[in-house]
């Protein structure tokens, strides 16, 4: 008797998960007749989360890219302005301050997690420095206090780049709630998706208003609406920064099951953990370090491996057991577009982050078969080499 060939397997990186209600409410919205945004699960989503999480004021934004120019146009960033963030990031967090005409100042990782190091962060301010971006990697808190105390010491603006943050706390502060402004994204790869989609969030009511009139092109078309004026027109810069109801229906949906979705994120997180443990243990990788102060949203899992070359290797071995494995940031101080001007400095955690991280395939079906699947061959890749 024949044998029955073996499924193959295939585990990609990421696969968006529907809750089942996305399609249903983005009917609901065609039929209400209003579909251009700042309609009822607009109005939904960010009630949602200025209740839960205390946020000021809560805008969707068609992307976390957006949310972040937003941001460089409300602390008015103008040529020659520095803002210090973590070179290692996503480019989207420099581009927004470089268009404004903005200098980076970028500053090294910490040794225990990729987040930005605080203590270094003083010796980069200059009277030209007017606003730091702490990145909430992995959803894993920066150590904010000290981050917060250096920019009230020198009267600069903290723009936390929380996109990876949702659901996310510091010392029981949810991650978005404590700079001035914050920028989430709900892109397909997060916790909470809307296919893109963002949000801009202002902690600091001096930026409310302002933020309402950019996010709708310049004009106070918000206040129109809302009956405080007779008329709307162009009052300052702006652009079409507003998603449409479509995406803010998706992400209504996502939201009503936030709990259910972050629970599964966290069971596999744990599995990984559990699992690759023993290889921390043994010297061979470092597993996610997650600080005291901090919570675990469960965004993403990542590993460590010892130099760049053992990361390609344990890629390409997990590629071909069709297992699709990808590593995150390259150093921004190093691109091709920033690299002439950057002041020179070693960045050398954020060099290693670039060489060495590794992120697991990580979505709300992934099973944990799947997860023993992987956690073996991650076993065998390293048992292999001990052997030869």
């Amino acid at each position: 008797m024949e044998e029955e060939p073996r499924t193959m397997i295939n585990i990609p990186f990421n696969k968006p998960f529907l809750t089942g209600k996305e399609t249903e409410y983005i009917q609901q919205a065609v039929a209400l007749g209003k579909i251009s945004g700042d309609g009822l699960f607009t109005q939904k989503c960010s009630s949602f989360f200025e209740r839960k999480y205390g946020f000021k004021k809560a805008l969707l934004t068609t992307s976390c890219t957006d949310a972040l120019e937003m941001a460089a146009i409300l602390i008015d960033i103008k040529p020659g302005d520095e803002v210090i963030m973590p070179s290692y990031t996503f480019v989207s967090t420099a581009n927004a301050f470089v268009l404004r005409g903005g200098k980076i100042v970028f500053a090294d990782s910490s040794s225990a997690n990729p987040n930005i190091d605080a203590d270094s962060l003083e010796a980069l301010i200059t009277p030209q420095t007017k606003a730091i971006v702490p990145v909430h990697y992995a959803g894993i808190a920066c150590e904010m206090n000290k981050i917060m105390g250096i920019a009230e010491k020198h009267g600069l603006f903290v723009i936390e780049d929380a996109a990876q943050s949702i659901d996310s706390y510091y010392h029981e502060k949810p991650l978005g709630s404590i700079g001035h402004l914050a920028a989430f994204s709900f892109h397909e790869t997060k916790n909470i998706i809307s296919g893109e989609g963002g949000m801009l969030v202002v902690n600091d009511e001096r930026f409310i208003k302002r933020a309402e009139i950019i996010r709708e092109k310049g004009t106070n078309r918000s206040s129109f609406f809302r009956g405080e004026v007779d008329k709307y027109g162009w009052v300052d810069i702006g652009s079409s920064f507003l998603p449409s109801e479509i995406i803010a229906a998706f992400l209504f949906a996502q939201l009503e099951n936030l709990e259910q979705i972050q629970q599964r994120r966290m069971e596999i997180w744990k599995a990984y953990f559990s699992g690759l443990h023993s290889l921390e243990q043994d010297g061979l990788l470092q597993l996610p370090s997650i600080p005291d102060y901090a919570s675990n949203n469960a965004h993403m899992f990542y590993l460590l491996c010892r130099n760049l070359k053992e990361r390609s290797d344990l890629i390409n071995h997990l590629k071909k057991k069709n297992v699709l494995t990808v590593f995150h940031y390259l150093s921004l101080h190093k691109s091709p577009f920033y690299s002439n001007k950057h002041d020179g400095r070693e960045l050398r955690n954020a060099d290693r982050y670039s060489d060495v991280l590794v992120r697991l395939p990580f979505f709300y079906e992934l099973t944990n078969d799947n997860i023993i699947f992987i956690v073996n061959e991650i076993k065998n890749y390293f048992l292999c080499r001990t052997m030869k």
